[in-house]
């Protein structure tokens, strides 16, 4: 496993297991799948409605807590100082543990400041190891860090083979600010799977296309969490620590860019949508 270092000196498996639309019910049986292939960084949230399961499998793998690192999301409905301290209790209970490794703002709209506010506040007082946000444009991530006490230290954003955000890395550098990219895979779409560029750099090293794309991110220095259900799938998206792209095969997949993201996150429509859905 490759580790990278938090501003704060915290160290992160830089290659995670995402629960993301996995049902609660089969979430506890995912993640304990993926620990026993070898996962120990988990990414989940208050809005995904199964940190439950995530607390549960850590609970009853036998491993130490300390070798876990448990990151969640709140969400915009309980923005706000009180709310979010509120929410950061309720999922230190669920997740069945007196600490979140990164405890992040899942959405940048509400109240931003208030939240991040409390963010601070728990990070100070060693109820969370490390702070951040999710889906953070530059220009907004920009006025958060400018009119902070603490910059934070990871934004998780969209990032894979056809919407890259090539430059997001110098970008956050200047902040002291690693990337985490949501979405690694597409979701499958435009035929990432059987996309011949992918294909063919795969087929050179005896790799996936699934197995090219996250390795592509981790040498961009980027923290990425893959998604699978099936065992299978989750021993092979760890498996990429045996091999290394060349810079020709970085530019080669520097032209598979779209510019074409899967959530247009900084449209007013957007904005609008999400503000509906509470937890």
């Amino acid at each position: 496993m490759n580790y990278v270092t938090l501003d704060n000196g915290v160290e992160v498996p830089q290659l995670g297991f995402g629960v993301f639309q996995i049902p609660p019910q089969q979430t506890k049986e995912a993640v304990l799948k993926a620990i026993e292939v070898g996962y120990r960084h988990f990414d989940t949230a208050q809005a995904y409605f199964n940190e439950e399961g995530v607390g549960e499998a850590i609970a009853e793998s036998g491993i130490d807590r300390s070798e876990f690192f448990i990151t969640t999301k709140v969400w915009h409905s309980h923005h706000g100082y009180e709310k979010t301290k509120e929410a950061c209790e309720e999922s230190l209970k669920k997740l069945q543990t007196d600490y979140i490794d990164l405890y992040l703002i899942h959405q940048n709209i509400g109240d931003v400041f208030g939240t991040w506010r409390a963010l601070e506040e728990l990070y100070e007082k060693g109820k969370v190891k490390a702070i951040g946000v999710c889906n953070f444009t530059e220009s907004r991530f920009t006025n958060l860090a400018l009119h902070s006490k603490i910059k934070p230290m990871v934004n998780q954003i969209e990032i894979n083979p056809f919407y890259q955000q090539q430059g997001t890395e110098d970008f956050h550098a200047k902040f002291g600010t690693l990337i985490e990219s949501w979405g690694p895979l597409a979701e499958g779409r435009n035929g990432i799977f059987s996309n011949p560029v992918l294909s063919e750099i795969g087929e050179k090293y005896g790799k996936s296309v699934a197995q090219v794309i996250i390795r592509w991110i981790i040498q961009r220095g980027i923290i990425v969490f893959p998604k699978s259900a099936k065992p299978e799938r989750m021993a092979e998206n760890i498996d990429v620590f045996d091999f290394e792209l060349t810079k020709d095969d970085m530019e080669k997949i520097k032209e598979l860019e779209t510019g074409e993201p899967i959530a247009y996150i900084d449209t007013p429509e957007f904005v609008e949508s999400i503000s509906q859905f509470g937890v």
